[in-house]
C-alpha cells in the first residue's frame, strides 16, 4: 500500500533537524527500497526548510503510523504535525525515474486539499499537463481508500503559479504549494 506522509516543522525548530539530520537520513536509509519519493521542502526563499515528505510502499496502516512516527524528528519534537494519507502512484514510477533527473528547473510539492465530491475512480492526470514535468502524482485517500481526500503532486515548473496549475483549484477547499527539492544524502 502506497502511504503519502509530510512532516510539517515545528517554528523555531531548525536547529533541531540540523541536529538530527544523520539520523534521519540513517532512518529513512531503512527503507530506501521502499520509497517513491522523498525530499525537504521550503520557504519563499528557497532555503529555509519547512518539511519533509516521503512517499513510500507500506505493508499497511501500522507499518505506516509507524514509519511516520518513529522518525527520528518527530519523536524529538521538530514537527508540528505530520499529513498521512494512502496515496495512489498514478505515474506508477518513483522519482529516481523521472526522466527530467534532480536538477534543472524549480520542483514543487502541490497539495489540493477538501476536494468535490467525485469518486476516486475519476481522478486522472491533470488535463493538459506536460507528463514530462510531474514527478510523482496521484490521489490522498482515505484510510480504507475509498475516498478521495485530496491530491498530492510533486513537480517541476517555473514558478510557484504554473506548480499550483497541475490542479484545478476550484476543485479543492484549498492548495497549497511548497518549494520542494529530491531528497536524500547530500
Amino acid at each position: 500500500m502506497e502511504f503519502f506522509c509530510y512532516h510539517r516543522d515545528r517554528a523555531g525548530s531548525l536547529a533541531l533537524r540540523r541536529e538530527l539530520a544523520e539520523e534521519h537520513w540513517s532512518y529513512m536509509d531503512r527503507y530506501a527500497a521502499e520509497l517513491i519519493a522523498r525530499g525537504p521542502t521550503f520557504a519563499a526563499d528557497g532555503e529555509t526548510p519547512t518539511g519533509s515528505v516521503h512517499i513510500v510502499d507500506l505493508p499497511g496502516p501500522d507499518a505506516a503510523r509507524a514509519f511516520a512516527f518513529d522518525e527520528p524528528g518527530h519523536q524529538a519534537g521538530a514537527y508540528r504535525d505530520v499529513l498521512l494519507r494512502r496515496w495512489r502512484n498514478l505515474l506508477g514510477r518513483t522519482m529516481w525515474e523521472f526522466p527530467g533527473g534532480r536538477v534543472g528547473g524549480d520542483r514543487y510539492l502541490v497539495l489540493g486539499l477538501g476536494p468535490d465530491r467525485r469518486t476516486v475512480g475519476d481522478l486522472g492526470l491533470p488535463s493538459g499537463a506536460d507528463r514530462d514535468d510531474l514527478i510523482a502524482f496521484g490521489p490522498l485517500l482515505s484510510d480504507d481508500a475509498a475516498s478521495w481526500v485530496g491530491t498530492a503532486a510533486l513537480v517541476r515548473a517555473s514558478d510557484p503559479d504554473r506548480a499550483r496549475a497541475v490542479l484545478a483549484s476550484a476543485r479543492y477547499a484549498d492548495v497549497e504549494v511548497h518549494r520542494w527539492e529530491f531528497g536524500g544524502r547530500r
